[in-house]
């Protein structure tokens, strides 16, 4: 099966959900493996069609290879998706697999990192490793980055009164927490995220459980796991329960 893709789609390492992902540095053997076999962002993906509907308007930070967003804007349809990636060298990857796929005129990509807390700076030192799905804002002794460059900032808070999104998708590697901590989450109405509790511990998962259950958003179980939530804004009163 890989050997006839490779021969009838040169220059494509997979394809899943009628995306097809072009070759890359960034998609190894093993990667485009997992790409086809949906096991790559695959609860991710599945969350996020069960939420976004042709209606939605769709906030993504933390695009990696550009798969998440295109299957999103060419199987739920939404009007728009806007997505935002910190790793610069991430960008013409991701532009080549939105034009590759003709998904042009519904998702985009930014180089910035959206920010919430008032006293942001212009930019901010962004973490690159060998491996794209390690490198973060967040830097630790234990983990020497391959290299460090400054990434430009964008407000959380403007760009959301200008887009007006009802849908935020988000895999920022850790970053969630800080975002949480300062975000108006009120124009949502659901939100796809995926905790990193291995960079933040168990009580930073809590606190982003909280901060998104006092916002009103309920976990959809039937479409979430430990570390991957799939939420809906509700009538009622948020709980602050940790589970």
């Amino acid at each position: 099966m890989d050997q006839k893709l490779a021969l009838a789609a040169p220059g494509i390492a997979a394809d899943f959900c009628g995306i097809k992902v072009p070759a890359s540095k960034f998609v190894h053997a093993g990667r485009a493996a997992r790409i086809r076999s949906g096991k790559y962002e695959g609860q991710e993906i599945k969350a996020s069609l069960h939420i976004v509907g042709e209606e939605d308007v769709v906030l993504e930070i933390g695009s990696g290879i550009g798969l998440v967003g295109a299957v999103i804007a060419a199987n739920a349809k939404p009007v728009k998706v806007a997505s935002y990636e910190a790793n610069p060298n991430l960008i013409p990857v991701i532009e080549e697999l939105y034009e590759l796929n003709g998904l042009t005129d519904r998702i985009s990509v930014k180089n910035a990192v959206l920010v919430t807390a008032p006293d942001a700076p212009a930019s901010l030192p962004f973490y690159l490793h060998k491996s794209y799905l390690g490198s973060s804002l967040l830097h630790t002794d234990s983990k020497r980055p391959k290299e460090q460059v400054e990434v430009p900032t964008s407000s959380f808070s403007v760009v959301c009164g200008d887009l007006k999104p009802t849908v935020l998708v988000m895999d920022i590697e850790g970053g969630e927490l800080d975002l949480l901590r300062h975000a108006d989450l009120s124009g949502f109405r659901a939100i796809v995220l995926e905790f990193h509790p291995k960079v933040y511990g168990p009580g930073g998962m809590r606190a982003c459980k909280r901060f998104l259950r006092r916002a009103g958003f309920q976990k959809q179980t039937e479409v979430s796991t430990k570390t991957v939530w799939a939420c809906i804004r509700t009538s009622g009163q948020a709980d602050d329960a940790d589970a």
